[in-house]
């Protein structure tokens, strides 16, 4: 990557200018035409401001009294820490040829950037940056933070930069001549080419052989690869660049919410892969688990502080990674061949985050490989899980094939008797076949359907209308503050009570005709074929007193209910689509909501 080689060379030159000493991080900087990438971590002195209550005013003051401190070691990784941090350096320019440079935070990640610039004369110019700011206040429309330096011939220019974030606290600082620059983004767009080149042929290929042979396995690896994709897509910026550049929340919460849906497809690729529930129960049960545990992180992490919930899940993929080893072991140690690629491409995988999260929280200094341990690594394994999955096939094919064989020569000595088998085991295999689809569309924590089957069946329902020439309706259901009952009674009550919800919606539902789905979280949905808008209401009336009178039995605890309940009919001659009947729904939910909870109100105020 050459993007890697660039960032290897500068933690190279980093390191012979650390090495004349301390003391030049208190001198200023004079840049001459041999300069055109400066990396100043060995050159620039910091300030920690734990309470983040220093002013540019007070902060300039402050390095003039020598307040300030050169980088422990001229590394700029300090891990997570609270308040702000300054950077304080003066520069002296001598390149007549290079009136204007750039100043770039080759960190993607923080959240506020403020950069002063004074100049001889007393003025000071003020520019703001981080994912925090809309990108296209950005100099450069670039995945890193930049700032423009007018650095007028012969004048020392005082650079303090105040730095304040929830994620790692990481300021790689670089001056940059534009060509330089230049160089460095062509050089960015080509690693970058490769990497998700890689992920996005892997995609593909592993997409198709999914289509075609229908084999869970593909479809967890996609997961995992869609999700990790996106995961190293946020942490290194183009998150923020492409997808989120106006939503400064979403910057924050797509790094623990990817992890964490990385992480899922992991944990359920490898047990498909392993065979685990078949092989090793207990191994199986301890895999679905941690499955659980980061779906409920991930649904925390949208609500939880970046700073909270991000170490944690940064930590997790090394415990999530060190079990799926351990199984794999477990799985060779009863001579399982095809752990035996798994194994490598797992622990090439855990070589490559261990060094990005060591680097996060500042205990291994930058250099290429911690920079960029984490895409080789993760790449290599992608690259190794497909050729396992492949030969896994493979395997799979040729066993068939001599199954095959074997019972065609046992059929031609008894004809009867392999024919009964062959029926009996075709009808076990389609049993499986009803179980596994049926599985497949069920929420595993409540037995209702989930949200990808509801979507399926509101698209089919809302076609049937024009057929039947009957309305339809949709109920939108969220348990008001669980929560607080999670908070208070633990996770394993709010799954009775999850389960309970569940079933007063069946009993009602289901006599009526209509399908019930979990949304997501403590949401639920109900789709109510052939009724209008006054059967609707009164039916969620019904629920919602249903819900609110059954208490929930669970752990010595008697828990009680509510719910807010958001009702949408569509008559049969409306053209519309699953989204917008959804949104309505969620509007009228919404009001509920607005409206105290524990009620029920109509998308269309009913007289």
């Amino acid at each position: 990557m050459m993007h890697g080689i660039h960032q290897w060379l500068l933690g190279v030159a980093m390191l012979l200018l650390a090495a004349s000493g301390d003391a030049s991080a208190g001198q200023p900087l004079v840049l001459d035409s041999s300069m055109s990438a400066v990396p100043l971590s060995s050159r620039i002195s910091f300030r920690h401001d734990v309470l983040a209550s220093d002013g540019s005013t007070q902060a300039f003051r402050r390095a003039r009294e020598g307040q300030y401190a050169p980088l422990p070691d001229g590394n700029p990784s300090f891990g997570f820490q609270e308040g702000a941090f300054w950077f304080y350096l003066t520069v002296v320019n001598r390149d007549d040829q290079e009136p204007r440079w750039l100043l770039v935070q080759e960190y993607a990640l923080s959240d506020n950037l403020n950069l002063y610039l004074r100049y001889p004369d007393g003025h000071v110019e003020h520019q703001a940056g981080g994912d925090h700011v809309p990108f296209g206040n950005r100099y450069v429309r670039y995945r890193h933070p930049n700032f423009r330096l007018d650095l007028p011939v012969g004048q020392p220019v005082e650079i303090l930069l105040r730095v304040q974030s929830q994620s790692s606290m990481q300021v790689p600082l670089v001056l940059y001549t534009p060509p330089a620059f230049a160089e460095v983004l062509r050089d960015a767009q080509f690693s970058t080419g490769l990497y998700y080149g890689i992920v996005l042929a892997l995609l593909i290929y592993n997409l198709v052989l999914w289509l075609m042979l229908r084999d869970a396995g593909y479809f967890w690896y996609l997961l995992h690869v869609a999700a990790f994709g996106l995961v190293l897509f946020t942490l290194n910026g183009y998150g923020f660049e492409y997808l989120w550049p106006q939503w400064p929340w979403m910057a924050d919460a797509a790094v623990p919410l990817s992890i964490c849906l990385a992480l899922i497809g992991m944990q359920l690729f490898a047990r498909s892969y392993l065979d685990l529930k078949d092989r090793w129960p207990l191994g199986n049960t301890i895999s679905l688990g941690i499955s659980a545990f980061f779906a409920v992180l991930a649904v925390i992490s949208t609500q939880v502080e970046y700073h909270l919930v991000t170490p944690l899940a940064s930590k997790a993929v090394l415990i999530g990674v060190l079990w799926i080893i351990v199984a794999t072991l477990v799985m060779l140690r009863d001579d399982y061949r095809p752990a035996r690629v798994f194994l490598l491409a797992w622990a090439l995988f855990l070589a490559g985050t261990t060094m990005f999260t060591l680097l996060a929280f500042g205990l291994v200094p930058r250099n290429f490989w911690t920079l960029n341990g984490v895409q080789i690594g993760s790449a290599l394994e992608m690259l190794l899980l497909s050729l396992a999955l492949g030969s896994r096939y493979a395997n799979l094919r040729v066993e068939n094939i001599r199954i095959v064989q074997q019972s065609n020569e046992q059929l031609e000595r008894s004809v009867i008797d392999r024919t009964k088998q062959l029926r009996t085991t075709m009808a076990q295999l389609g049993e499986a076949n009803v179980q596994l689809r049926e599985y497949s569309q069920r929420d595993p924590l409540t037995g209702v359907y989930n949200r990808r089957h509801f979507r399926q069946a509101l698209e089919q329902e809302l076609l049937a209308r024009h057929a039947n020439g009957k309305p339809l309706a949709l109920l939108l259901l969220d348990l008001d503050h669980f929560k607080q009952i999670n908070d208070r009674y633990g996770h394993l009550a709010g799954d009775d009570c999850l389960r309970q919800a569940a079933l007063c919606l069946e009993d009602i539902v289901g006599a009526r005709g209509g399908m019930v789905a979990r949304f997501g979280g403590e949401e639920f949905v109900a789709v109510l074929p052939a009724t209008n808008a006054k059967d609707a209401l009164q039916l969620a009336e019904v629920i919602r007193l249903r819900i609110h009178q059954t208490p929930v039995v669970t752990h010595n605890h008697s828990i009680r209910m509510s719910t807010s309940i958001g009702v949408h009919t569509v008559d049969a001659s409306r053209e519309t689509v699953p989204e917008e009947v959804i949104r309505i729904a969620d509007e009228a939910l919404y009001r509920a909501k607005d409206d105290g909870r524990n009620c029920v109100r109509h998308s269309v105020t009913m007289a």
